[in-house]
């Protein structure tokens, strides 16, 4: 049995498409196997919403009279990049607001854009000839400005680690807080919903791929940065950090529930996306991989008490024994808590879901296919 995308968004835009979630795929595989279900769905829908801390934004945010070439920018006293050109500029996520106290950075000026809210904006440039004016503050808001883009270089992990901690002190990581001697665990994945461990060696995803990015439209744009394939498997799915995306959307069709801006304590701000990805069901062999189950997906536990990049590995657990809410390794039991939303996550896959099956959202196939070898490369 083979299927097209053109035969899939045929059936999307009679409103025949038999839509499942990854959640719900798997008892349909487990009770009639892989080729007859292949033949009964059409599209499977995956989800995640977690940090995703290489986030950003690009704006534009149109002339004044007289203009100005801003060169340093403020949003809500945020730094944006002011090496653009004149009234562009980009805000990452993890830049943190210039006040005291903190807990406020570049994911939660997004979150406030998208939300509706007005944003201060404070900018200083050079004056040149043909752009005069040398200082502005003023409001904006997503109405306001000409051009409001999110650009992610690197979103959805395809796993990661677990993480733990062998000191005798807690630690404020961006894993979380880690509590002394081995009393907890953390991760950060969806698991049997997250995208990429539904297709894992990306035979549908690729450059120009259409997904679910903040509650909006969004597009893959290009392999995310750190992007990975040297990992080992277990059931066809990496066991820790490994492929990455980078993506790409209007801002103004997102929705704030799917867009949060995030303090975590100890290691600064962030933005929680909600990202979802349609995986198109060719063939029977997709669909078979998209049937895995928390069970048969695994990752690695790592000592973040160490502070060398090459932590030790302590062991590997799978994501049921995460989501029971404690792991044994090596004679110690650690609690466990996730850092990702599975609740959220399931929503992004339901709404995508419910998106195809009205006719709101169709396939596309790839324009480039994503790099099949990729090993990430260290500082010196």
């Amino acid at each position: 049995m083979k299927r097209t995308y053109e035969e899939i968004n045929e059936k999307i835009r009679k409103r025949k498409a038999v839509v499942l979630t990854a959640e719900e795929v798997i008892d349909l595989v487990k009770e009639k196997g892989a080729e007859k279900a292949a033949e009964q769905v059409d599209v499977v829908t995956t989800g995640t919403f977690g940090a995703m801390c290489s986030s950003g934004a690009f704006l534009n945010l149109g002339h004044s009279d007289p203009p100005i070439k801003m060169t340093n920018i403020t949003l809500n006293g945020v730094q944006a990049y002011g090496g653009l050109a004149a009234v562009d500029t980009y805000i990452g996520v993890t830049q943190p607001a210039d006040r005291k106290g903190g807990g406020y950075g570049g994911g939660h000026v997004i979150e406030d854009l998208v939300a509706g809210n007005k944003i201060h904006l404070v900018a200083t440039g050079p004056g040149t000839d043909c752009y005069t004016r040398k200082s502005i503050e003023t409001t904006i808001s997503l109405n306001t400005i000409n051009d409001a883009y999110m650009f992610n270089p690197r979103n959805a992990y395809q796993n990661y680690a677990v993480a733990t901690n062998s000191t005798d002190r807690t630690l404020q990581t961006y894993m979380g807080k880690l509590l002394p001697n081995f009393k907890n665990a953390t991760y950060s994945s969806a698991g049997q919903l997250s995208p990429l461990i539904n297709d894992p060696h990306l035979e549908t995803i690729g450059v120009g791929t259409r997904i679910f990015l903040g509650g909006g439209e969004g597009f893959v744009s290009w392999p995310g940065t750190q992007f990975n394939t040297k990992p080992e498997e277990v059931n066809g799915v990496p066991v820790s950090a490994s492929r990455t995306l980078a993506l790409i959307g209007n801002l103004r069709g997102m929705n704030k529930d799917y867009v949060r801006g995030l303090d975590i304590a100890g290691y600064g701000t962030s933005l929680a996306v909600g990202v979802g990805i349609p995986i198109p069901i060719l063939n029977p062999g997709i669909i078979e991989r998209c049937a895995i189950s928390d069970e048969e997906i695994y990752a690695q536990v790592y000592d973040y008490g160490v502070t060398s990049k090459t932590r030790p590995v302590l062991g590997r657990v799978n994501y049921a024994q995460l989501r029971s809410g404690k792991i044994e390794i090596n004679g110690y039991t650690m609690r466990t808590s996730s850092l990702s939303s599975y609740k959220y996550a399931r929503k992004v896959a339901s709404e995508l879901k419910e998106w195809i099956e009205n006719d709101r959202f169709e396939l596309t196939k790839p324009s480039i296919q994503l790099p099949k070898e990729g090993a990430v490369r260290e500082l010196r």
